[in-house]
């Protein structure tokens, strides 16, 4: 059965509206016709089942059958914070933690990051990064989808950090064993509460960064003997905390 994302303000009680680029997909791509059914999500978590109603000039009406929570989701409510990197690095740490079941993304300007971003193309990046997010979460066949928040200092995002946490620090320079962190039974015996995961750029965190995060509770953590790069490093913990405290695996 197809499948196909809608916006939340899309979707109603019985009846769903798909525009834009995945009306085009439905109707030119797949040519689908009224009567067939296919599969909707919002999202936000919930799976819909329908059938195609109507289809007009710009969008096609969808009458919904049926709906659940998806049982894709992970318990573990996991966010990367990464610090922007070069190129088109960023769009593949989306693709892939979203993957892998991460909760949200929040992109970071750090001391070493060498891309600067201002003004329209600030703008044109962020809804680049969130388009990567719905098409990574639709092939995964996750019902949600990862908000990738808006470009923000590390000031910021400490400040905003929920009270109760873990914030772990992967860092090339030192820091306790991340499996030795994971294994710590007297405080992370069974973990219930939000976990962040602080990525640097090329070039990684500026010591006075680690510095600044271990005043919120920051980990400093390390993934072994190797040193990884800033797209690997931050799959690679998610992967592992995910395997440890979520539900990969």
């Amino acid at each position: 059965m197809h499948r196909f994302y809608v916006f939340p303000e899309d979707m109603e009680k019985d009846k769903a509206t798909i525009k834009n680029e995945e009306f085009k997909h439905l109707s030119k791509v797949l040519r689908l016709n009224t009567g067939d059914k296919i599969g909707i999500f919002d999202g936000t978590g919930w799976e819909y089942e329908g059938v195609i109603a109507s289809i007009r000039e710009k969008e096609a009406l969808i009458h919904i059958e049926g709906s659940c929570l998806s049982p894709t989701e992970s318990p573990l409510q996991l966010t990367l914070a990464q610090g922007l990197p070069k190129g088109d690095k960023m769009e593949t740490i989306i693709q892939k933690n979203t993957e892998v079941g991460i909760h949200s993304i929040v992109p970071l300007e750090l001391e070493r990051s060498v891309v600067r971003l201002e003004g329209k193309k600030k703008i044109d990046r962020a809804k680049r990064w969130q388009k990567i997010a719905v098409e990574a979460a639709k092939q995964c066949r996750r019902a949600f989808i990862p908000p990738v928040h808006a470009l923000q200092t590390l000031h910021v995002f400490l400040e905003n950090l929920p009270q109760d946490r873990v914030l772990l620090i992967p860092w090339e320079e030192g820091g306790t064993p991340l499996k030795q962190v994971l294994q710590n039974k007297e405080k992370y015996s069974k973990i219930s509460k939000p976990v962040y995961i602080l990525i640097g750029p090329e070039g990684g965190l500026d010591k006075k960064e680690v510095e600044k995060a271990q005043e919120y509770g920051g980990i400093p953590v390390s993934l072994g003997p190797r040193i990884m790069r800033t797209e690997t490093a931050g799959l690679v913990a998610a992967a592992v905390v995910m395997y440890h405290w979520g539900d990969l695996g």
